[in-house]
């Protein structure tokens, strides 16, 4: 995910969401919003 811009990774947490996407895998891109400095909560 280190390749991953801040803008494409915050894009691809809010698509997970709405999706309804396996929740591990909205975990893992919310833990790297977290390393990032990203508020995930955020109304992004």
């Amino acid at each position: 995910m280190k390749h991953l811009s801040d803008a494409k990774l915050i894009q691809a947490y809010k698509e997970a969401i709405e999706l309804n996407l396996d929740k591990k895998f909205i975990e893992l891109l919310k833990q790297e919003l977290i390393r990032r400095n990203i508020s995930p909560n955020k109304d992004l």
